[in-house]
């Protein structure tokens, strides 16, 4: 074996028992004695949010999502001085919201247990929380992440997948975060709440020919073929205020509003599992439940790595 191989072998076993460490170090019950009340807090101001505006639970779980190559609240920081944050890069701009609602329950965690909950963790359950309150599954949130220190717009725009890319593009981003092709699929049907812009869309209302015609001129009475950029449509007009297997039925019906999102129903290697989840809405929950709970384990800053943020939209 020669040396840089025997260094990669070395290095590999040590990303292996960081990342067991990592995973170790989270808990469900890391608040149990330091914060007992968190937990029924977020979910309270979450459910009160999403009742006041239905789009704001897809907007929580979207944050989360946003975060979570990392899971660090890096996604929350304004711009400093010193760091361009992630609010601005091109994959967020115009698009990720619900930073006011973060906000109010990170008032209040803080006036029950000042210095104790994360930012990252109230994304975590915040997402938890908005999925249960548009009748979806739930599942049990790993805590005790740490938030970052600062934020890079430039990673955002490799790491988040575009609703332009093809399947191959889609299935590489999601393995390079150690996610599975079955992942990516799961954690996809959280398209079948939410809005997409006209902008993001548009090409392939205009252009694609997999796409039903019918549903292809409604979506064009709201997004011209120039200007209203920011005119929202819901990515799952079936159900769009109910956490179902609805955005899978779409996709059957070559009704995905998204390139990205027809993708996976396109003849391609992705198509069998779109067809379970149509039809099977149980074996959807389980499987974007467990891929959540996945996702929200991905690197996460834990033991004396970050701070927990008073603030969660600036460094202490």
């Amino acid at each position: 074996m020669s040396s840089h191989s025997h260094l990669y072998g070395t290095c590999f076993i040590m990303f292996l028992l960081l990342s067991k460490l990592a995973f170790a170090q989270l808990s469900s019950n890391h608040y149990a004695n330091t914060c007992p009340k968190a937990l029924s807090t977020i979910k309270s101001i979450v459910h009160n949010a999403v009742v006041k505006e239905h789009r704001m639970g897809a907007s929580l779980l979207r944050l989360h999502f946003h975060d979570c190559f990392g899971c660090d609240a890096s996604v929350l920081l304004d711009d400093t001085s010193s760091f361009t944050g992630e609010k601005s890069a091109s994959a967020n701009v115009n698009s990720i919201r619900g930073f006011e609602v973060i906000d109010s329950v990170k008032s209040e965690v803080e006036s029950l247990c000042p210095g104790v909950v994360s930012c990252a963790d109230i994304l975590a359950v915040a997402a938890r929380d908005s999925v249960v309150a548009f009748g979806g599954p739930s599942w049990t949130v790993q805590l005790g992440r740490r938030d970052s220190t600062t934020a890079s717009s430039s990673a955002v725009n490799t790491n988040i997948p575009s609703p332009l890319m093809d399947l191959n593009d889609l299935i590489s981003n999601f393995a390079k975060k150690g996610l599975s092709a079955k992942e990516m699929v799961a954690l996809s049907g959280a398209h079948t709440i939410g809005q997409a812009r006209c902008l993001l869309f548009r090409q392939r209302i205009y252009n694609e020919t997999n796409i039903d015609s019918e549903f292809a001129t409604s979506l064009k009475s709201n997004c011209p073929s120039s200007g209203g950029d920011d005119n929202l449509s819901s990515l799952d007009a079936s159900s769009p205020v109910l956490f179902d297997n609805g955005y899978f039925r779409d996709l059957v019906n070559n009704k995905g509003v998204f390139h990205s999102d027809q993708q996976l129903f396109n003849g391609g290697s992705t198509d069998s599992q779109v067809t379970t989840y149509s039809t099977n809405i149980g074996t959807f929950y389980a499987d974007f439940a467990n891929a959540m709970v996945k996702m929200g384990n991905l690197s996460p800053l834990t033991g004396t790595d970050g701070q927990i943020r008073t603030n969660c939209r600036k460094i202490n």
